[in-house]
């Protein structure tokens, strides 16, 4: 928890995705990386103007992911822009190698300066559209270590996109994800991107943290919008918002200045209230 109030120096977290267009090497990459930079940047001064006090960068574009392995150009593309950015903006910027590539994660955070870096999964297995992807929290923190050891670890719990191989509980699978995966924070998404979280399961999840003494910061981390985001506040430490921000609500398209002016008013809100941490 100190760690994560000290990168974010705020007490309530609201982070905004800047979704990468194709990058080298992937299917719809259109040979025009300057480009790709050039979208990025404004998106990340944009987000940051609307008020959003994090920023992350995903290679969404990319799409189909791969689960491990990224090309060498994909994660050189990645440190280039994620370093252009955080040359940019003035608030803490991470990353997330899609789909759960950490070394890559970690490698484009310590040679960029970001301050942390999203894992889709931790601990345990899921079966996702791109096969099986296993955490290994004990090859994360000893890569971590080397590279640069106070990068924080933003992990999901029951990542979206994916079912958890074996029968288990989100209240069980946060509490491994925090002791076990020892996540600097845990995020809590809607089964897919765009989809909120069950509000029993926050609950759940906040009561079950608190009864074991685990003071981990809690990120709702798909489905945020205006109208349920100060709900959210009240039962988390945070958001990370995207796919409401763009066209016609859908990820992976352009920013659109009407909503990042109505979420701005949002956050606007949000500053003048106080809720405990």
């Amino acid at each position: 928890m100190e760690q994560f109030r000290k990168v974010f120096g705020q007490p309530r977290v609201a982070i905004g995705v800047i979704h990468l267009v194709p990058l080298p090497g992937s299917p719809g990459f259109t040979g025009d990386f300057d480009s790709v930079a050039r979208r990025a940047i404004a998106e990340a001064t944009m987000l940051e103007a609307a008020g959003f006090n994090g920023l992350i960068v995903e290679n969404f574009g990319d799409m189909p992911f791969l689960k491990e392995g990224t090309p060498a150009e994909t994660v050189a593309s990645m440190a280039i822009v994620a370093r252009e950015i955080v040359q940019s903006v003035n608030v803490p910027v991470g990353v997330n190698v899609l789909r759960n590539d950490f070394d890559a994660a970690l490698a484009v955070a310590a040679t960029s300066g970001c301050r942390f870096v999203r894992l889709n999964v931790l601990v345990g297995a899921y079966i996702a559209t791109e096969g099986l992807i296993e955490g290994r929290p004990g090859e994360v923190h000893r890569r971590r270590q080397a590279l640069n050891p106070e990068i924080l670890i933003l992990a999901d719990v029951m990542v979206k996109h994916a079912y958890r191989i074996g029968e288990t509980d989100i209240c069980d699978d946060a509490l491994d994800v925090a002791e076990r995966g020892r996540a600097d924070c845990l995020i809590i998404t809607g089964r897919r991107t765009g989809s909120p979280p069950d509000g029993e399961d926050l609950k759940r999840v906040r009561t079950v943290l608190e009864e074991n003494n685990m003071k981990v910061p809690l990120l709702v981390g798909s489905g945020v919008t205006p109208a349920n985001a100060e709900k959210f506040l009240k039962l988390a430490d945070g958001f990370i918002v995207s796919s409401y921000l763009r066209e016609g609500g859908k990820a992976g398209e352009a920013l659109d200045a009407k909503r990042l002016k109505e979420f701005k008013m949002v956050l606007e809100e949000v500053s003048r209230k106080t809720w405990a941490w």
